[in-house]
């Protein structure tokens, strides 16, 4: 059987390749959302607001466990892109196979370190009384979990650098129906199955995860993937030195990114849980329609990075800018299009998170006014950062976000309890937010980004862009540019800059 193709996206209208790339992600997104949103209503309104509780605090606690760990994988995937790009395939397996090895060695290592230290680590982040034994039998499943959840998440990102988006779309798809067939089987027991209660949930998705990982790796042997690593080959998974240290050199602060996020994140669970279990249901309920706000952004942003990576690669860097001008636009008009009816209907989307007549909703739909609007701030910055670090520019987007969530968030939301009481941990968002995105712009015209390097010269994938004398490239394009005075020298007729499909 002939191998899939890996999509080219150096070629092509701007605009309407990104659209059309991101497309699946965002498809996979949803599904993923509403596989969350479905699980959370059954542990929600049949399970009680302390179980909600307790899968709250136990998923920020997993998202900060694997930050390290993910940062590798964006990595990994960043160097693919760029490898594909150069039309470089045996460069892009070798980071396949070292990656795979260092990601899947250290996601086990989590594992095996955080399954015992589960109630300590729920303690630690001042977890309710009442939610706590939830919390605690829930979080100790998800770790058993952790190596495929985080494998799979790993080669999804991997295929999307080579161009690949329908392949991890298909088999999340997968994930979601299995999960969300065997959630209320193993909460409430059927038949043979036992009655598993909060537990249930968390070992739904394990199976659904482990199934649904060995179909994917099956499918791509079989259709002799691009990027499959067979048996004549395994001595790739020998970690290669050059990759190993790009992997880490630049892994570990797209890591700390996100184990920053994640550790505001509990800063601000703390805060809330002091607050009691209204205000904590409340905001576990608001975050679920979060995450649906946010889906557009975080979308468009992998795309953005895969699709810069691999133009970076191809050196077409006039490409490369048009990538930022058309994320931003669309995260603009996708991102602002969920902001207004989830506003608008909060009442009716919050209480499918709530049991009926529950004290948390009107908390809930307050917060959520506050807060919800900074998401349109937040996806500029993830565009941004997404493009930037395509270069491996990884160090200034991990400085703007540690000053936005640790010299703004943070601050305002404590400092500011004694005056505005909760609704100073609910102003904290949009007012980080606005911040993170002025200064994403600042760098992003002014920067040097563009001569960053994934590896050392002699093992460079790309040719860094030569812009010392050329000023910094606009977040968009002057209404007095035209498509052919910002065509890049030597570039076909064709490849026009251009915002929008």
């Amino acid at each position: 059987m002939p191998k899939p193709p890996t999509r080219d996206l150096t070629q092509g209208p701007i605009g309407r390749t990104l659209l059309v790339f991101a497309l699946p992600i965002l498809a996979g997104n949803v599904l993923q959302s509403l596989n969350g949103s479905i699980n959370a209503i059954w542990v929600g309104r049949y399970l009680g607001e302390a179980a909600l509780t307790a899968t709250a605090n136990a998923n920020n606690i997993l998202f900060l466990l694997i930050g390290a760990v993910f940062g590798v994988g964006m990595a990994a995937t960043i160097l693919v892109a760029q490898a594909i790009g150069a039309r470089n395939l045996a460069q892009a397996q070798r980071v396949m196979g070292t990656s795979a090895t260092f990601f899947g060695g250290t996601s086990v290592l989590i594992a095996l370190v955080g399954l015992p230290l589960s109630r300590e680590i729920l303690g630690w982040m001042g977890t309710p009384a009442d939610a706590l034994p939830l919390a605690e039998t829930y979080l100790r499943t998800l770790f058993l979990a952790i190596p495929l959840l985080y494998l799979f998440a790993f080669v999804s990102a991997v295929l999307r650098g080579a161009g690949d988006t329908r392949t991890p779309f298909l088999f999340l798809l997968l994930v979601v129906v299995l999960d969300t067939a065997l959630n209320p089987l193993l909460i409430f027991g059927l038949g043979p199955l036992p009655r598993m209660g909060i537990a249930g949930s968390a070992m739904a998705t394990l199976v659904a995860n482990a199934l649904s990982f060995a179909a994917l790796l099956a499918w791509l042997r079989y259709r002799r993937h691009p990027l499959w690593i067979g048996r004549a080959q395994w001595r790739l998974f020998v970690p290669d030195p050059a990759i190993l240290r790009a992997l880490v050199v630049k892994g570990i602060p797209m890591g700390v990114q996100m184990v920053m996020i994640s550790l505001a994140m509990l800063m601000v669970m703390g805060m809330v849980n002091a607050q009691g279990v209204v205000t904590a249901s409340a905001y576990g309920a608001a975050l679920q329609l979060w995450t649906y706000v946010q889906m557009p952004a975080m979308a468009i942003g992998a795309a953005c990075s895969s699709m810069a990576a691999q133009n970076v690669g191809a050196g077409r860097w006039d490409r490369v800018d048009g990538v930022a001008r058309s994320g931003t636009l669309f995260n603009f008009l996708l991102t602002g299009a969920l902001i207004a009816p989830l506003i608008l209907l909060d009442r009716m989307a919050l209480s499918l998170f709530l049991p009926e007549g529950s004290a948390s909703l009107e908390a809930a739909r307050h917060l959520n006014h506050i807060a919800v609007g900074s998401f349109l701030f937040f996806g500029v910055t993830f565009v941004l950062s997404g493009v930037v670090r395509a270069t491996g520019a990884v160090v200034p987007p991990l400085v703007i976000l540690g000053l936005a969530l640790w010299g703004i968030r943070l601050p305002i939301a404590y400092g500011l309890q004694p005056v505005l009481g909760a609704d100073a941990i609910w102003w904290s968002f949009p007012a980080s937010a606005l911040c993170a995105m002025l200064m994403s712009i600042a760098y992003y015209r002014f920067g040097r980004w563009r001569q960053a390097r994934m590896l050392p010269p002699g093992e460079s994938v790309a040719t860094p862009a030569e812009v010392g004398g050329l000023p910094p490239a606009p977040v968009c394009t002057p209404a007095h540019a035209t498509p052919t005075a910002r065509r890049t020298e030597g570039a076909p007729a064709g490849a026009a800059v251009t915002i929008g499909p």
